[in-house]
């Protein structure tokens, strides 16, 4: 768990330094002599396109021009042109780039004519193009470079291909990512080309903007008081920069804003639909809008009556109608049925028929609106969310051509897919990924790549490929997150488990312009603090949430924290001036943001513990509480002036994210309560605090944690054997009170061994940690107890003694043994460090790295091999791990394993819910299906609050089993695909509680 881990394969896929997961067909210096020049000795190639093609390319056309000149300081001349202009234009002996539609295009359409150039790969493909070197392509040219797109956004889509792999980082305004310079630049004559992408629509969702995006966007955009009907801010000028940005990370679909920022796309700037389709976006609603109108924003500024069709049908119909209308001149998705107002059930009850009765009118609005057209031609989307899958469920016929949109839990979690029945529908199926209960989380970074690539790879194998929205809230801080989940729409055939990692170092030479090992130590840092943050949100941490007793869990947590904070802050400061805001928005600052508000809240766990312990140093754990508090306002004006103050960036980091109540977040943020000891009061149980590791009391004194009773306690008593993990154990001298004291630390046998044996506490430095350890286990036999001594001298006051019971238990396992052995009462395993994989009908356990809380996740692959099957239990692909344990629980025999399971919903359907078996030597396996069942439209109830699998991202699976001292293996089989199993504990009678389980144990 601990440090900045090493990933293997990242370089695997990174082919051109400024390109992510793509072929790359630019250079910057020429290798061959049939490459092309787009800049040579100061002089640019010219770039040709035609008026009559449509508006978006030419604009792309004019933006890639501004691009080339980025890079090399030269302005390509740019020419509107016709074929029978084009003699005129030509000047000789140049070399154009000519860009255009195939179809749409006079100039492109006369090339292929008159060279035969083959178009047979993307001609009729979405959003397919090509690019390459052509002779003579066109009267006056001697070669061109061409580029063609089989639609408009093919097109454009190939020009903006090209500007990433110059070093335009699609980001360049939205993160302030500078361009690298070069003189020179080429492309290769063979050019680069794309088919059609994995997912046709691949769009993102502005939700609960306020009040980051909203208040950014009103002073960025606005004249303040915002659109006249809405007060928005969300106008044509902020929606161009979001239209091409899009695009250029190859996005094409879009939800606005919505309900909380009282925002209407269509009604805040008019001129919004228009330009969106100027651009080439494909526009939508969201899953309680139907009919491209913002609900329940537009009803309540001109609806009349109930947003209630039982009641309000005709109103309700002629407000849908206005919708059609409005957009029919546009390319759009249609939503289609209807939700209550505000985001909530439409009844509470499931009314199919009223429902079915919603669509059936909704689609004859459509036929009206489009003059008759066959509305299965009209695309359609109905979104599954919540309540609505329950209607599914119980019987609603939904038309084949529309596109049925599956959705998570608001966690990552796909709550269903198509099964086998439902995959030939016309209209396809598309995920919805979510952000929200049971604490909306909009703040920083928290979503693990990993995650999303096990969940969307599923959506694919599944055939959920029509459409994909990703919920991105106020868009920053998700930038790296959102590109790859488009990027993965795009084209998912380019990536597995083991190079997910390539995207993230292309990602960061292409962004920071780093060295090798620079972009993989980003890799590693962003790695991490995803996970550290997905292990629980930052929102929902607690002062507690982090063992602050067992294992070292919160004290690991905050070493961890601390290596990826110096690693980031290391390149940080080396970055050149210019390059410093971008990594500081897209790196630094969600690090140390992150790390500020994890370690703020640990430390007041600390303190509120030393607290009830008398031990002084509470109060400076209050401190420090207090200045991480303050730092995190810091942190969010720096991000804010980042620019020397500009209002680019101001607002952005507005987000509430500190002491939330309930699942909304706080109006504003609230330091977290501590404590202080009275620091001027002598203690009535003596200066020295003596806290063993492991425990929650105090000694001498009493303490309701020293024993049961509370008073009258025993002194305490530690245990160590050879097989813990960190190989010591440690005890706290605290002061207790205002006088300092020195002390000294003894035993009555010759084994041990101290980190420190005497030492000085005083109110200034207030605590001395004593390790201790075994020096030589050879030298005990058995269990053997030792007595420590620790003895305090202040002046003035008697000398203060208190002896600690130190059990050395030198257990040994047989010789020939090989694998993990117990510890402290243990043994915990990561899944994917197994002592053998078992494969079945070509599927087997492999891993996902990086995914889940601890390491990594093990899964069956591939998910859809054996044509989907399930096994019985004992039949399937299996994995081992072979333990050694020297005790059971009440040394009965008996033990207990949690095995620590990816919380997955029973997306293959209820007849096929997740499951896995579990088996120990030769007893019987046993099936777990671990995922309760739950109303369709609903969660299970382990899902809920902030213990329950969402919060904690996990789910504990826990079996019994009889395993007697000695050797034994334990087996995992595959029973169902999709799950995913992250760690395994083992409890002999020691376990204790933790949030992520023990560490790893030690293996021989």
């Amino acid at each position: 768990m601990s440090g900045l881990r090493a990933f293997a394969g990242v370089l695997a896929l990174v082919v051109g330094a400024r390109a992510i997961g793509q072929t790359t067909c630019v250079y910057f210096d020429s290798s061959s002599s049939s490459d092309f020049a787009v800049v040579s000795n100061g002089q640019a190639a010219p770039i040709y396109h035609s008026s009559e093609d449509w508006g978006g390319v030419q604009l792309a056309a004019t933006n890639f021009a501004a691009d080339i000149e980025r890079v090399t300081g030269v302005q390509p001349a740019l020419y509107n042109v016709t074929t029978s202009s084009m003699p005129c234009v030509v000047q000789s002996n140049t070399y154009p780039i000519i860009i255009g539609t195939l179809g749409q295009s006079p100039l492109i359409d006369a090339i292929v004519n008159q060279t035969g150039l083959d178009v047979s790969s993307i001609e009729g493909q979405w959003e397919a193009f090509m690019t390459r070197v052509v002779s003579n392509p066109l009267p006056g040219v001697k070669s061109a470079y061409v580029m063609i797109g089989a639609d408009k956004r093919g097109t454009i889509y190939a020009v903006y291909d090209h500007s990433e792999q110059f070093g335009v980082s699609p980001w360049y305004w939205w993160a302030d990512v500078p361009t690298k310079q070069n003189s020179e630049l080429y492309v290769a004559a063979s050019g680069c080309a794309h088919g059609s992408p994995t997912v046709k629509y691949r769009g993102i969702f502005f939700n609960d903007e306020q009040p980051a995006l909203q208040n950014w966007a009103t002073e960025k955009f606005s004249n303040v008081t915002g659109a006249y009907y809405t007060g928005s801010p969300f106008n044509s000028m902020f929606y161009m920069k979001v239209f091409e940005l899009m695009l250029r990370f190859k996005a094409n679909y879009l939800w606005p804003g919505k309900r909380y920022m009282r925002t209407a796309f269509a009604v805040d700037d008019p001129s919004n639909q228009y330009w969106a389709d100027f651009y080439g976006i494909v526009m939508g609603t969201s899953h309680e809008e139907p009919i491209m109108r913002s609900t329940p924003v537009e009803w309540n500024i001109f609806g009349s009556g109930p947003w209630d069709y039982s009641l309000n049908q005709q109103n309700i119909y002629d407000f849908w109608v206005v919708g059609a209308e409005r957009g029919k001149l546009y390319e759009n998705i249609y939503t289609v049925g209807m939700r209550g107002a505000g985001d909530v059930p439409m009844s509470t009850t499931t009314n199919v028929a009223l429902l079915e009765r919603v669509i059936a009118d909704q689609r004859q609005i459509l036929t009206d609106t489009f003059n008759g057209m066959d509305v299965a031609t009209i695309p359609q989307m109905w979104c599954l969310y919540k309540e609505v899958l329950g209607y599914y469920e119980a019987g609603l016929q939904v038309p084949d051509d529309v596109t049925l949109m599956w959705t998570d839990d608001n966690y990552g979690n796909v709550e269903r897919y198509p099964i086998y029945s439902e995959r030939n529908r016309t209209g396809g199926a598309g995920v919805y990924y979510h952000v929200g209960d049971p604490r909306d989380y909009k703040w920083i970074t928290s979503s693990q790549m990993a995650k999303t690539y096990d969940q969307m790879s599923l959506a694919i194998e599944r055939g959920a490929v029509r459409i994909w929205v990703l919920n991105v809230g106020d868009l920053k801080p998700y930038e790296m997150q959102t590109e790859f989940f488009i990027t993965y729409g795009w084209n998912a055939t380019i990536w597995t488990p083991g190079n997910l990692n390539s995207f993230v170092y292309g990602w960061a030479k292409r962004e920071f312009g780093l060295s090798n090992a620079e972009s993989e130590t980003i890799t590693r840092i962003i790695a991490n603090v995803t996970m550290y943050n997905s292990r629980r949100k930052p929102e929902m941490l607690n002062g507690t949430t982090y063992s602050l007793t067992n294992y070292r869990e919160a004290e690991i947590m905050l070493q961890d924290w601390d290596t990826v904070l110096n690693a980031s802050t290391a390149i940080y400061s080396n970055v050149s001036a210019y390059m410093q805001p971008a990594f500081f928005e897209l790196v630094q600052h969600p690090v140390e943001a992150s790390h500020t508000v994890a370690t703020m809240w640990i430390y007041a766990g600390i303190n509120s513990l030393r607290a009830s312990q008398a031990r002084l140093s509470a109060n400076e754990y209050a401190d420090k509480v207090q200045a991480l508090f303050q730092k995190d306002y810091d942190l969010e004006l720096e991000y804010h002036t980042i620019l020397d103050g500009e209002i680019h960036r101001i607002f952005m980091m507005d987000q509430t994210h500190i002491m939330y109540y309930y699942w909304q977040q706080p109006m504003q943020n609230t330091m977290p309560f501590v404590t202080y000891v009275q620091s001027r009061k002598h203690n009535i149980a003596g200066g020295m605090r003596i806290v063993p590791e492991k425990s929650l009391g105090a000694w001498p004194g009493d303490n309701m944690n020293n024993c049961a009773q509370g008073y009258s306690c025993p002194n305490p008593t530690m245990t160590l054997d050879p097989y813990i993990p960190l190989q010591n154990r440690y005890i706290d001298v605290g002061a207790g009170g205002p006088l300092p004291f020195t002390f000294t630390v003894t035993t009555n046998v010759s084994w041990l061994d101290f980190s420190v044996t005497s030492g000085s506490v005083s109110p200034s430095a207030p605590e001395e940690r004593v390790y201790v350890s075994v020096k030589d286990w050879s030298q005990v036999t058995g269990v053997e107890a030792a007595v420590v001594n620790f003895n305090a001298t202040s002046s003035g006051q008697p000398m203060l003694n208190v002896p600690v019971t130190f059990i050395a238990n030198h257990t040994v396992p047989a010789s020939n043994f090989t694998g993990f052995v117990e510890g402290d009462g243990v043994i915990s395993i990561e899944a994917a460090h197994t002592s053998s994989n078992t494969s079945i009908s070509g599927v087997t356990w492999m891993e996902l790295p990086g995914y889940g809380r601890t390491l990594s996740g093990i899964t069956p692959l591939p998910r859809m091999g054996a044509n989907g099957k399930n096994f019985t239990a004992g039949t399937g692909p299996s994995v081992t791990y072979d333990f050694y344990n020297f005790n059971t629980i009440g040394q009965a025999g008996n033990i207990t394993i949690t095995t620590y399971v990816a919380p997955s919903l029973n997306a293959n359907g209820d007849d096929r819910p997740i499951a896995f078996a579990i088996q120990v030597d030769d007893e019987m396996a046993q099936t777990e299906y671990f995922i309760p069942y739950a109303a369709p439209g609903t969660l299970p109830a382990a899902w809920n609050g902030m213990d329950g699998f969402a919060a904690t991202n996990i789910a504990p699976v826990r079996t019994n089993f009889i395993a007697p001292p000695g050797a034994h293996q334990l087996k995992i089989w595959m029973v169902e695909p999709a799950v995913v199993v992250e760690k395994i504990v083992i409890d002999t009678g020691g376990l204790v509680p933790s949030y992520l389980g023990p560490p790893e144990s030690m293996m021989v």
